[in-house]
């Protein structure tokens, strides 16, 4: 048979008691406040990713039509062909670190979420809508869009 309590002993139990509902609290307190103060680091590094990305992106397109627009004359010249191949390291470099180009080359199909049609083809027919000539490159970083690609379409 268990030994009856003094009064002085149920009270340091129920304080014990107390002390210890009060520290698992805190811990749970703890817990969430660091998962919230993980989840607000990702947050943020996160948006400074796509903002980052988001000024040099006009910088990319340059290149971009820069080496869209070689001068034939200059196709064999070293200097012209290490800026293409710079543009090709860059779009290598991008994609390293999850900045990939959407696809809007000609005959894919339309996606609105991916594509910004600013142009359409009223004379086309067919069932499906495709990209007809991409006017900008769209990019996405880690499967998120930071800007769609901009785009005439045509239906097919």
């Amino acid at each position: 048979m268990p030994k009856k309590l003094t009064k002085h002993e149920e009270e340091l139990l129920n304080k014990l008691s107390e002390m210890t509902e009060d520290l698992q609290r805190t811990r749970a307190d703890f817990e969430n406040f660091r998962k919230r103060v993980e989840d607000e680091k990702t947050s943020i590094r996160d948006a400074s990713r796509v903002s980052t990305i988001a000024k040099l992106i006009p910088i990319i397109d340059d290149i971009d039509r820069a080496v869209a627009h070689v001068p034939s004359v200059l196709a064999d010249d070293a200097w012209a062909n290490g800026i293409v191949t710079l543009a090709k390291s860059l779009d290598k470099a991008l994609e390293s670190v999850g900045i990939k180009k959407i696809n809007a080359k000609t005959g894919v199909v339309f996606n609105p979420d991916l594509h910004n049609a600013v142009q359409f083809d009223e004379e086309s027919i067919g069932e499906k809508e495709v990209v007809k000539e991409e006017l900008q490159s769209g990019y996405t970083i880690d499967g998120h869009i930071v800007r769609p690609a901009m785009v005439k379409v045509a239906r097919m």
